[in-house]
């Protein structure tokens, strides 16, 4: 008998961005179900500085077994194209430091990747760590390999205005205010757009 097609492993596209990037003070890969129990207490040191910022189901603490399927989600959504979540560790793995992340985004918001014309970067780093320039260092890296994908013209950062290290990551990165959103009813919250041209970064891998 000849297999049925529902039966057939289906074809996985290829990858678009590398699983792992070396830079001189940083390694950055997909997160693993593994990683769990060593960024938990990451999450728990720094919940009150991350939440303000980032979603919940990135920031919020959560036991092990359940943190450990949400790494794992993220590391199917990389290897799916869906979005592009890096894990930031020392060169050694043994601290885990942050996150730098890409999103596939067209004008309407957040699209698949056959629909994109752009991406977006996310990131947040442990407060102990901030102000030594890891987040930049990082987000050249993965600019530099995202450069080479043909259908990303142009690379956006949204960040509260009110989120004052996330707003000096752009300016560091040379990106330029392209709009002020208003978000929010009862408290407004305005939402900083700012891009540049991916181009720029091309070569940037080091």
């Amino acid at each position: 008998m000849t297999p049925s097609s529902t039966n057939e492993i289906p074809v996985r596209e290829p990858a678009i961005l590398p699983r792992e990037i070396r830079t001189p003070r940083l390694l950055l890969r997909p997160w693993r179900a593994g990683d769990a129990a060593a960024l938990l207490p990451v999450l728990e040191a720094n919940r009150t500085y991350l939440e303000p910022w980032i979603p919940r189901r990135v920031s919020q603490p959560a036991p092990i077994p359940i943190l450990s399927q949400r790494l794992a989600g993220f590391d199917e959504d990389f290897a799916a194209n869906r979005e592009w979540r890096f894990g930031m560790f020392s060169p050694d793995q043994c601290r885990v430091m942050g996150e730098v992340g890409l999103f596939p985004r067209a004008a309407s918001g957040r699209v698949p990747f056959v629909d994109a014309d752009r991406v977006e970067l996310g990131y947040w780093l442990r407060a102990d760590d901030t102000g030594k320039g890891f987040v930049v260092e990082a987000a050249r890296a993965i600019l530099g390999a995202a450069a080479s994908v043909p259908r990303f013209s142009h690379i956006e950062i949204r960040c509260d205005a009110r989120n004052a290290p996330s707003v000096a990551v752009a300016r560091r990165l040379g990106f330029v205010l392209a709009e002020t959103l208003q978000e929010g009813t009862e408290l407004a919250i305005e939402l900083q757009v700012w891009t540049s041209p991916l181009e720029r970064f091309h070569g940037q891998l080091r």
